[in-house]
């Protein structure tokens, strides 16, 4: 008997332990094709188009990568970079997040110490697909300490592919969130580890995480805001304990002082109200552990409890009132306008127009959160109920993020990004359960007849005689037939749910690889149209135009447009530029959008007052594309009007009935600004529609109210294929008196012996002529 109960847990145990391994084997191949799948959806662009860098930040950050490879990273923070913001120029080690540019430029060392040659556009334009898959498996690591190995496996399947995080990681797609949201899942993550063990080394690598992403983005701010609201609502809760005391003490002192040494940031987690949450919260978790040790100490002190409460209330109501007065003295600095934006939508668009303005500030629409999550915003409220059910501390962290960035992604678009891991995270927990309950029948089934097998085992060797375990076979047949009718029923309404589950999580994989492909893999350098019998065809318009700027324009010209295009023309032209997309000086922008809303002549003064060399605009009327700058006119008009408010006022950019029209109907205040005019000149000769008159603008789709006009201080320059960009140069101002004319007429009107007199010792022209007086005699007195 005792020999047979050994091998029996001897095999028990090697199965167990086999099995182990096995799941092991199977979740790390798992997490390697997540992986794989991940970066090999975001190579759609590569693949239509060819490596290029996206958008127009990326731009910008590529440029700088490159800068600070050739030159050096303490150079790359002195770099004052005189093509930008002219005649101001910008100090760009002190006004960048420098993580993302460190991030390649320490690939790009590595690659070439291994001497492995590769060009560091390369690195940048990959660099994101590859961070994808860290993100995945930072979503498993998270998810797993939240809930369990399956829910891990499933968030990061999820968040591979989401079309919510795939928008801002396809290949090329070169901007700080490339690195910023694995940075972000992984600070959270360790932030988790930390609260449940209270190991200040798991701490102090959420600190460290968290000085990472403080140098990749400005979100960063997301960070140092919920998990300070995270330790609050523990302590509302009665949470209390001494591993949250060790891991949030350790982690706001070490962090606090490494995201000071970035530049950008500098004293702003001591002197602004952003930050000021965390330093509450500080103090809070300070006086609430002093106080709970004073309780042990002193439990059986009459009323101490009531006491101890109104301590905590009185010292709150004391932190609160001193970061009050400081913000009211300006020591300070109050809410900037984006992130007083977030509380208050209005704010933004009466007061700070530059904001709303940009597309990915735009309020959430329904259609986005479906288009951006699909399926998954549907299990997203059922995860989190199953979080409320079975509560604890890491679980109160994950609906606390789901509550804020649910309302941060409703009111600004672009914060979509921050809302889809955890949206992630708690579909697969959803699934997760359901799947535990619908999927796990018959390996529980299996599960328990192993069991029975081996007690029947037991009790046969008990007795002696066989008649035991032909009894019993007999009973569990018996048993066996009375169960088969309801589990029959049951296990068919499982294989159904199973079945349905299934086929949704297929309609996603195609959902989410066809909106990758077609909606976010398309660089806006490079427009795409479809002939009729669905051809396509390319439009590299843009690509063309920064080329002849490049080769056909003085080194230091100096060239004026929306501030939309500052950072590739600087980057692919290699030309000055008097704005760009890093929006600091709200003057500068609304003075060009001025020019842009004023008269030729008027516009002309500021142009000249600029050193403007070349002007370049959108124009998307040839063949309708949509995102030009007669699109964008009305915004170069309100932003010049909260500056200019005296000469440019947008009421006279309408019709009579208040509408914006460019055809016959249109203001003439608007026909006669330079925006029109450049966009329009010789477009009334032009025949976009053989069904339509000349002069047709597709995008609007109306005939254009003002043609055949002429420009009296500019000059075009350069069109291009398909009319999109259009450059023109700035004439310059001439003499009213030219020297050399007038040096030809006196010297025609002089004969050659006078001319001869002066012994070829030149003229003075307009020389001034003195005529000889008398001079007066003097008394003597």
């Amino acid at each position: 008997m005792t020999t047979v109960n050994d091998n029996t847990s001897e095999y028990i145990t090697n199965s167990s332990s086999s099995s182990a391994g096995l799941k092991s084997l199977i979740t790390v191949i798992i997490l390697i094709c997540v992986c794989i799948s991940g970066f090999i959806s975001r190579l759609f662009s590569i693949i239509r188009f060819e490596s290029v860098i996206h958008e127009f930040d990326p731009w910008f950050n590529y440029r700088s990568t490159v800068y600070m490879t050739d030159n050096g990273f303490y150079n790359f923070l002195n770099w004052f970079d005189d093509l930008a913001w002219y005649p101001l120029g910008r100090i760009v080690g002190g006004t960048v997040f420098p993580g993302l540019m460190v991030t390649s430029g320490t690939i790009h060392w590595f690659f070439h110490m291994i001497n492995i040659p590769i060009h560091i556009r390369e690195i940048c334009v990959f660099l994101a697909p590859v961070f994808s898959g860290l993100t995945a498996l930072a979503t498993y690591l998270l998810t797993k300490e939240l809930w369990s190995k399956r829910a891990g496996l499933f968030a990061a399947a999820f968040i591979a592919i989401a079309p919510g995080y795939s928008s801002r990681s396809v290949a090329g797609s070169y901007d700080n969130e490339a690195i910023a949201i694995f940075a972000l899942i992984f600070t959270y993550y360790l932030w988790i580890r930390s609260i449940k063990t209270g190991s200040i080394f798991w701490s102090s690598c959420t600190a460290l995480s968290y000085f990472y992403m403080v140098s990749a983005w400005g979100g960063y701010v997301f960070i140092i805001n919920l998990i300070p609201v995270h330790v609050g609502f523990l302590l509302l809760l009665g949470r209390y304990s001494l591993r949250l005391y060790v891991s949030y003490s350790i982690f706001y002192i070490l962090g606090l002082i490494l995201s000071m040494q970035i530049p950008f940031v500098g004293f702003q987690p001591v002197r602004t109200s952003e930050h000021m949450i965390a330093a509450g919260i500080f103090i809070l978790l300070q006086a609430y552990t002093f106080f709970d040790y004073l309780y042990n100490k002193l439990r059986y002190v009459r009323n101490i409890e009531t006491i101890f409460f109104n301590l905590s209330i009185i010292i709150s109501i004391i932190v609160f009132a001193i970061v009050v007065l400081l913000t009211y003295t300006g020591y300070i600095a109050p809410w900037s306008g984006r992130f007083y934006s977030l509380w208050d939508t209005s704010y933004a668009a009466k007061h700070i127009p530059i904001i709303i303005s940009v597309s990915e500030h735009q309020p959430t629409t329904w259609t986005s959160f479906f288009f951006d999550l699909h399926l998954l915003i549907c299990l997203y409220p059922v995860g989190a109920w199953f979080c409320v059910k079975d509560l604890n501390d890491e679980r109160v962290f994950i609906l606390l993020y789901a509550v804020f960035a649910s309302y941060f992604a409703g009111v600004m678009i672009r914060l979509m990004l921050t809302l889809t891991p955890c949206v992630c995270i708690l579909a697969a927990i959803a699934l997760s359960k359901t799947l535990d309950y619908y999927a796990d029948a018959e390996s529980s089934e299996m599960v328990s007849n192993y069991d029975d097998s081996v007690s029947i085992c037991d009790e046969v060797e008990n007795d002696e005689n066989n008649q035991y375990l032909d009894n019993n076979a007999q009973n569990i047949d018996e048993t066996d037939d009375n169960d088969d009718d309801q589990n029959f029923l049951t296990s068919n309404i499982k294989i159904i749910v199973v079945t349905c589950i299934a086929m949704m999580l297929l309609l996603f994989i195609v959902h989410c690889t066809w909106i990758t492909a077609t909606a976010y893999s398309s660089p806006s350098i490079v427009l795409v149209s479809y002939n009729s019998d669905g051809t396509r065809a390319i439009v590299d318009d843009y690509r063309e135009a920064y080329y002849w700027l490049r080769q056909n324009t003085p080194e230091k010209a100096r060239i004026m447009s929306w501030w939309d295009y500052g950072y590739q023309i600087a980057g692919m032209s290699n030309r000055t530029v008097l704005v760009d997309n890093n929006t600091w000086n709200n003057s500068h922008i609304a003075l060009v959008g001025k020019a842009m809303a004023s008269n030729e002549t008027e516009a002309y003064k500021i142009m000249t007052m600029l050193d403007v060399d070349y002007i370049l605009v959108i124009f998307g009327g040839v063949i309708g594309f949509s995102g030009d700058d007669i699109n964008k006119f009305l915004w170069m008009v309100r932003i010049a009007e909260g500056e200019h408010p005296k000469d440019i006022k947008e009421n006279n950019y309408f019709n009579d009935n208040k509408e914006y029209r460019v055809d016959k109907s249109g203001s003439p205040i608007l026909f006669n600004c330079l925006m029109y005019k450049l966009c329009y000149y010789r477009f009334g000769e032009l025949y976009t529609d053989s069904a339509q008159p000349s002069g047709f603008d597709r995008t609007r789709s109306v005939e254009i109210g003002h043609k055949n006009f002429d420009l009296e201080h500019v000059e075009e320059a350069y069109t291009s294929a398909n009319w999109i960009v259009r450059i023109y140069r700035v004439k310059k101002l001439s003499n009213r008196f030219q020297a050399k004319d007038a040096l030809e007429k006196l010297t025609s009107s002089l004969s050659e012996e006078s001319f001869e007199k002066n012994d070829g010792k030149g003229v003075i022209l307009n020389k001034p002529h003195v005529k000889k007086g008398t001079k007066k005699s003097m008394r003597r007195t």
